[in-house]
């Protein structure tokens, strides 16, 4: 569905580099990719992407994350999972690109790539165009005494301007029953949804340990959680999210 037939390219990079909790998990393989979409229970067009999602959420050379916006609401349908706090970072990656092109459902790829997220071999098209080679940040995380260790380590040439640290949670696998508007009568399945962004800390480039309370990594109905280094850049709204530069997954714990 594309509102004014506007279209949105939003900017994310990404890594993830291993997870180590306090009962020992075991670092994993590097993701050559981090994926964003963009979708709404109220968007016709919607569930190919949503679908794809759940497929492409297999791979453990990707982290693919499900951000359900609110726009569509009006159509007679409200998203039990959006969040304003979603289609406002849509939003603002937008203004950080200058173009103001927003629309779903939209796949992010590695914040050098965007598409229409049902069509699978573009998917795979833009992730090899824009993510040829390694990350600039190593992302690895401890659970320990009631906090998150969240270890950081250039790997590369890594940005050299200010990121921030989020943790976000999500929920593993999320099913809907649609019981109005276009999507009536279907039964909606959404992988990795994201249910907050807490931000906490900043990286200045240098390989340091940010510490969080694990309180950061909880939210209702979440049982895991993703760790993103972005990238930010000043802008006429405040500071407008840039690539991420690394990125690493985490299981909840009790």
């Amino acid at each position: 569905m594309v509102p004014g037939k506007r279209l949105l390219a939003v900017t994310i990079a990404a890594l993830s580099f291993g997870v180590a909790a306090g009962h020992a998990q075991t670092p994993g393989k590097q993701p050559r990719a981090l994926l964003e979409l963009f979708t709404s229970q109220g968007c016709s067009s919607c569930p190919p992407a949503d679908a794809l999602v759940v497929e492409l959420a297999k791979d453990p050379d990707l982290i693919a994350l499900t951000l359900p916006v609110t726009y569509w609401d009006y159509l007679g349908w409200k998203d039990t999972l959006g969040k304003d706090s979603f289609a406002k970072r849509q939003k603002f990656y937008a203004k950080a690109r200058g173009d103001g092109q927003v629309y779903t459902p939209q796949l992010v790829v590695n914040g050098a790539g965007h598409l229409v997220g049902s069509d699978k071999s573009e998917v795979e098209k833009t992730i090899r165009h824009v993510a040829p080679g390694g990350f600039p940040v190593r992302v690895g995380l401890r659970e320990e005494n009631g906090n998150l260790e969240i270890r950081l380590a250039p790997a590369g040439e890594a940005a050299q301007h200010p990121a921030g640290v989020w943790v976000l949670p999500t929920t593993h696998l999320a099913s809907v029953p649609v019981t109005r508007g276009e999507n009536q009568g279907k039964t909606l399945s959404y992988a990795n949804v994201v249910r907050g962004m807490v931000r906490v800390g900043d990286w200045d480039g240098k390989e340091t340990t940010i510490t969080a309370p694990l309180s950061a990594t909880r939210a209702p109905e979440a049982d895991g959680y993703v760790v993103v280094v972005q990238a930010e850049q000043p802008g006429k709204y405040g500071m407008m999210p840039g690539p991420i530069l690394g990125a690493a997954r985490g299981r909840a714990t009790p």
